[in-house]
């Protein structure tokens, strides 16, 4: 392939630590989508924040100078009220928990919104508001426990912003979790809900997923069976990449969108370890070594983690050389 990219038909993008951090847009992703777009590769923005509806949030990325329509935004509020849609009869009092975004998914698919477990609604749905707080989580506790159903639209336990990293609803959901003794059911990414709504929504066959977190990116688009790229631009580290479970490992480790348009390097097995580029890391004995090239360079972190992910032992009974993960 001439670059990274041709391979697909579409690119489905995380959005938060992939497209942008709270207000300001990551190097080169602005760039580097319309450039795909040039190219003719369908975009989708599959974001797990459920806290604003699709046009609030085509209408950040175009202020970023992306050419986004609501259409191309593929949230966890719809594939969460689709589940729901399933569940309950149609104009059903549902209790919502989270922003603007999931209210209106729920009123637009025909159901009453509640705020109240006194209204006695039949399900509770939840999702992340930064607004959210101990009122709302303990009315959707008291539905839940008198027999409401309860899905959530995602399970991340953070969000990036400039500041730093936040907690996100997964730390929410936790807290009804806590009440409850129960879990609910979730929409969005890893699980498969969210991905069928995009493949059915952007009408695309073959799609790379791009994701700054292999707990939901990553792992979703393996589950769902389809490549998956993790950028190294938002939550994921090079000890959480070394230390992957098989069901998150990313097809491609990029630094930042712009090599979508550069060749991948393809590794080398060596005698005993793997070689990307000028970097080659081995594995002598429980020790995995760097043997030639930079530590902090992409391709030592690509190598190490070939070498890892191949070996028969666990990582836990590796001496993994500190220089790849700081």
């Amino acid at each position: 392939m001439a670059n990274l990219v041709e391979g697909y038909d579409s690119l489905l993008l995380d959005l938060d630590g992939v497209v942008y951090l709270g207000s300001k847009a990551v190097d080169h992703a602005v760039e580097s989508i319309n450039l795909a777009q040039r190219q003719g590769v369908k975009i989708g923005y599959v974001t797990n924040n459920a806290s604003r509806r699709p046009e609030a949030i085509a209408q950040q990325l175009q202020g970023f100078g992306l050419s986004a329509l609501p259409n191309d935004v593929v949230g966890s509020a719809r594939a969460a009220v689709k589940m729901l849609a399933t569940r309950i009869p149609a104009g059903s009092k549902v209790l919502v928990v989270g922003g603007e975004g999931l209210i209106f998914e729920v009123r637009e698919a025909g159901f009453t919104v509640v705020d109240s477990a006194s209204e006695l609604p039949v399900a509770v749905i939840q999702g992340f508001s930064p607004e959210v707080g101990w009122r709302q989580l303990a009315e959707a506790s008291y539905a839940i426990q008198r027999g409401a159903i309860w899905i959530a639209t995602n399970q991340d336990w953070t969000i990036p912003r400039e500041d730093g990293i936040a907690p996100g609803n997964g730390t929410l959901v936790s807290a009804v979790h806590t009440a409850v003794g129960i879990l609910p059911d979730f929409a969005g990414k890893p699980f498969r809900p969210i991905f069928e709504s995009a493949i059915e929504q952007l009408g695309v066959k073959k799609p790379l997923m791009i994701g700054d977190r292999i707990d939901t990116d990553i792992k979703g688009g393996v589950g769902f069976g389809i490549d998956t790229a993790c950028v190294m631009t938002g939550i994921a580290t090079r000890k959480e990449l070394l230390a992957a479970k098989p069901d998150e490992r990313p097809t491609y480790i990029l630094g930042d969108l712009k090599e979508l348009f550069q060749d991948y390097p393809k590794p080398k097995i060596t005698r005993s370890g793997v070689k990307f580029g000028r970097e080659e890391v081995q594995l002598i004995g429980t020790k995995v070594l760097l043997v030639s090239g930079d530590p902090r360079s992409l391709n030592a972190l690509r190598a190490a983690c070939q070498v890892i992910w191949n070996s028969p032992i666990p990582i836990y009974g590796l001496d993994v050389e500190a220089a790849l993960y700081e």
